[in-house]
């Protein structure tokens, strides 16, 4: 974190009305965070906090893993890169960064589809079934997972069929580092973790010594995590209204793919207008922009 702070003025709403109902029995707000054993729970709206919960121990200075709620950063860092020129757009090739891939399933697989998880390359995401390609796949190597992804089968024509891959998130990581020529954590740090005002320092693990895990395991607080949904609702804009990301790039992220109607850049899309970052184990950034 900077010197600057995006300051989140105190307006608590009454939530003490709120319930829901299952099997004719009625719980409140209080009870679901309590039976859910929910970590952390903040609402923003107009740039103001309306309720702020923790639970198991946790505090405002917490660090808490965000699992696949990093994609949708990782995304933001894609669009960084094109608005600084590093990228040309997303009908660029993968091997026109990533070499290594040359001669493989990718080479006629567009950033454009890797955003979309629809490159058409074989991968299986069952984490129920340990041989699966998520529970095996070389994680802390990066030159095996391009081994890795190089050697799988097309199954079918790129930008088509829509199939979750965290393997794949990883490659438009070493596609954002290859194009700017730094990490990942140090891009995010000076175009947006600085920038924006973010209160606490983050992290972010590693492959090893190969760089950040793109499709995972950034470590963030409450508040931040909340301002990382203000920065994706302002379009990428600074408080000063400069612009981080190109001026069409939240758009495009949040139009649904050929592949699925659910899914953008990796960006969850739902039917109403909302979006969210998700992530396993019950994380999520929801953003809705008609309440601002």
């Amino acid at each position: 974190a900077g010197d600057y702070t995006l300051t989140l003025p105190e307006n608590l709403a009454d939530f003490s009305q709120l319930s829901y109902e299952v099997d004719g029995e009625r719980f409140s707000l209080e009870q679901y965070l309590v039976r859910n054993e929910n970590a952390g729970l903040l609402v923003l709206k107009d740039g103001e906090i309306k309720l702020e919960h923790y639970g198991m121990g946790n505090t405002e200075e917490t660090l808490w893993a965000s699992f696949s709620m990093s994609k949708s950063v990782t995304s933001l860092l894609l669009g960084a890169a094109i608005k600084d020129g590093y990228i040309a757009s997303v009908d660029d090739k993968v091997t026109d960064y990533l070499p290594r891939l040359k001669g493989s399933s990718y080479d006629d697989v567009r950033l454009r589809d890797v955003l979309q998880m629809s490159s058409g390359v074989s991968w299986n995401e069952d984490y129920t079934d340990l041989d699966s390609d998520v529970a095996s796949y070389p994680g802390m190597d990066l030159v095996e997972i391009f081994k890795f992804l190089g050697e799988k089968e097309r199954v079918a024509a790129p930008g088509e069929i829509f199939n979750y891959n965290t393997g794949e998130t990883d490659l438009v990581g070493a596609i954002v580092r290859a194009a700017i020529g730094n990490n990942l954590s140090s891009y995010l740090e000076y175009k947006i973790w600085q920038p924006f005002g973010m209160e606490f320092d983050a992290n972010w693990a590693t492959h090893g010594s190969a760089g950040e895990r793109a499709g995972c395991c950034m470590n963030v607080t409450l508040r931040d995590y909340g301002r990382l949904g203000l920065f994706a609702l302002s379009g990428g804009h600074l408080t000063d209204g400069s612009a981080i990301l190109p001026e069409y790039w939240m758009t495009e992220s949040l139009s649904p793919s050929n592949g699925s109607a659910g899914y953008g850049y990796l960006w969850w899309l739902a039917d109403d207008g909302t979006y969210s970052a998700r992530g396993i184990f019950g994380q999520a950034i929801h953003v809705n922009p008609a309440e601002n």
